[in-house]
């Protein structure tokens, strides 16, 4: 008989791209693997993506963790990558451990717990690079923030590219296919991989696979990092089918 796991996930209350694309990620999964998965979210309120809507999501995110101890889900995803970064460096760090203490003071029991900010670094560190290329839907400050960030995790952004859209509903409305286009525009002749969406409400995942097709180098997005680091959390095999160099079976 085959496990089932409850994934948990803290969201943005605008954000509609997270329960669209790690369930699609993880039914893909199911086509090569025996476990299955549920799909169980809290959502923080943000409709702009602006440094005071962020803090203010961030400190709901407790509330979100608690809830969702209530449904004793077996991981918890913290699903927005820019409310970690714009909070500080490493701040995946500090997060990360305070949900899993309101987690485990809600429910009695050890709920694994980790953040889309840190599962990307910690994806890179995984495929062992060191320059990349960063596309984000971000103003070009936000953006900067998110470089920073990555860079003070060990890495060397060589080149990032903004599409500046700063309504995170119209950010989930983007048109994948433009970030064929987008992949050509930022140089990637230095980097040793490509994030062709720093942002998990910048839909991705229908081009994702075409993309690793074209570049020599890995091709990987945020959700498909958090997708990652939430089967290594569940102690499963850490594969995905047409999901990029990342999650590649």
């Amino acid at each position: 008989m085959s496990a089932n796991y409850r994934v948990g996930m803290i969201v943005p209350s605008s954000n509609t791209t997270m329960e669209t694309e790690i369930p699609a990620m993880l039914r893909a999964r199911e086509e090569i693997r025996p476990e299955g998965f549920t799909f169980h979210s809290s959502r923080m309120r943000m409709q702009h993506v602006t440094p005071e809507q962020l803090a203010a999501m961030d400190a709901d995110s407790l509330r979100c963790a608690a809830e969702l101890a209530d449904a004793r889900v077996d991981v918890m995803a913290y699903a927005c990558l820019v409310a970690i970064m714009s909070q500080g460096r490493g701040y995946h760090c500090e997060s990360e451990p305070k949900l899993a203490r309101i987690a485990k003071e809600e429910s009695g029991v050890d709920i694994p717990v980790l953040s889309s900010a840190g599962a990307l670094t910690e994806a890179l560190a995984h495929l062992d690079v060191k320059n990349i290329a960063v596309v984000t839907p971000y103003m070009k400050p936000l953006t900067a923030t998110v470089c920073d960030y990555i860079e003070h995790q060990g890495f060397n952004v060589v080149d990032s590219l903004s599409l500046e859209v700063p309504d995170n509903l119209a950010v989930g409305r983007l048109d994948p296919e433009n970030l064929l286009e987008h992949a050509r525009r930022v140089d990637t002749s230095g980097a040793d991989a490509l994030v062709i969406s720093a942002c998990v409400q910048m839909p991705s995942l229908p081009i994702l696979d075409r993309l690793q097709q074209q570049f020599d180098i890995p091709v990987l997005s945020a959700a498909a990092a958090t997708t990652w680091r939430l089967l290594g959390r569940l102690g499963l095999e850490q594969v995905v089918p047409r999901a990029g160099a990342l999650l590649a079976p």
